[in-house]
């Protein structure tokens, strides 16, 4: 998987590549249909004019001085000195003499191919006329080459002519794409403080009608104001995170030797008080030592997070959740498995889906989509397995690289739980 903003990229190209493909095709096949249809006119032009010629040279046709490509043949005449070797065609002369009925065939002679056409004179004599039609079938030959060569030529302005097209023509959707994650990112961030100091004060509100006793509807109206404000600046927090990527995923400069085993086991001391309303068991464990993956720290954080905030929604009370980082030399994989419901295999790629509801009815937002972004923004992966009744597990699979040169080596980590 690629991030957006290489996906979108590959998406304009192959949409350029198909319009010069497409418009490089009509016109290869217009030249086909033209050299058929051209090549159908000559040769049923040259047909009709070989067959009148014929039909008049054995009809009337002087035996001493036949028309020329012709050759006359008739009991008591003397052939030409050029006239071609195997002919004439005896079987065709008995015939007409018996069946008194023309008789019209090709014959394939000397390299060469004939028309032969044997019929009885009013004066009873039968005549065999033989036309060469080797200049004729040179005319056809040199026709096709021509159309070959303009076909060549044609290809050749068609690609010039589709790729100019095509450039043309989706330039106006690359403007777009461009022009649409600048709208996201502007709005993000001019959204971001208000709804930041909106969500600031819901909270000071919540807290302080605990403190003054409110009535519960009071206090359970301002709690949901709360969680749907955090919300809000959630997806306003994926948005932005989603439009720098886009805009430049994980930029070299910015990329740093990330202890992905301290950060997996931080971010599960973030979530410690979901865990415990939730009444989950929640295990760090797997790698004995520290895991480095190059990237950005920030993101990697927001990746890891939402897995685990994904696995703990879908968990129900009482059930686990665990952590497990593994290394290999060249790549680190964390896996963050639930005891959840589960969900469809046939559903497991299209919960990276932005806003994908699944079969359950249940809506996946920007979560798991921003989270393949990041991952794939920094080479690695993203897979998801489960069954419906069995809990889902999730796999990140990211490079492994060298611990900082300057850090001193950390003490074996071990498992833990929250």
């Amino acid at each position: 998987m690629r991030s957006s903003q290489v996906a979108e990229r590959t998406e304009v190209r192959l949409a350029r590549l198909r319009i010069a493909v497409i418009t490089a095709a009509i016109i290869t096949l217009l030249m086909v249909v033209v050299g058929l249809v051209a090549d159908a006119v000559m040769t049923r032009a040259q047909n009709d004019q070989v067959r009148r010629e014929l039909r008049y040279g054995a009809a009337r046709g002087d035996l001493s001085s036949p028309p020329v490509c012709t050759w006359l043949y008739a009991a008591g005449a003397t052939p030409l000195a050029n006239a071609p070797d195997g002919f004439p065609v005896r079987a065709d002369l008995d015939r007409v003499r018996r069946t008194d009925e023309a008789v019209e065939r090709v014959v394939h002679r000397n390299g060469t191919v004939y028309l032969a056409r044997t019929e009885a004179r009013a004066d009873g004599n039968v005549v065999q006329a033989v036309f060469d039609l080797r200049f004729q079938l040179a005319d056809r030959r040199h026709l096709w080459y021509a159309l070959g060569v303009a076909e060549l030529v044609g290809l050749v302005a068609a690609a010039v002519t589709g790729a100019v097209l095509g450039r043309l023509s989706v330039a106006p959707l690359a403007e777009a794409l461009a022009r649409q994650r600048r709208f996201v990112t502007d709005a993000s961030h001019e959204l971001r403080t208000p709804v930041t100091q909106v969500y600031t004060r819901a909270q000071v509100l919540s807290r302080q009608a605990r403190a003054a006793r409110l009535p519960a509807e009071h206090r359970d109206g301002l709690a949901r104001l709360v969680g749907s404000v955090g919300r809000l600046g959630a997806v306003l927090d994926d948005l932005l995170l989603s439009a720098s990527l886009a805009a430049d995923p994980a930029r070299p400069a910015e990329r740093v030797p990330v202890d992905l085993t301290a950060l997996a086991r931080s971010v599960v001391a973030e979530e410690a008080e979901r865990i415990r309303d939730g009444g989950l068991t929640v295990t760090v464990g797997g790698a004995r030592r520290s895991l480095f993956v190059g990237g950005v720290e920030s993101a990697l954080r927001r990746a890891v997070g939402e897995l685990l905030s994904n696995a703990i929604s879908h968990t129900p009370a009482g059930g686990r959740v665990e952590v497990t980082l593994t290394g290999s030399g060249s790549a680190v994989e964390l896996t963050v498995s639930d005891t959840g419901p589960g969900f469809d295999p046939a559903e497991a790629e299209r919960l990276f889906e932005r806003f994908h509801r699944a079969g359950d009815g249940g809506r996946y937002g920007l979560g798991l989509a921003l989270l393949r972004e990041v991952v794939t923004g920094h080479g690695g992966t993203v897979t998801a397995a489960g069954r419906p009744g069995r809990g889902a597990r999730f796999t990140i699979r990211l490079p492994e690289c060298a611990a900082p040169p300057e850090r001193i080596p950390a003490a074996p980590v071990t498992a833990g739980h929250v």
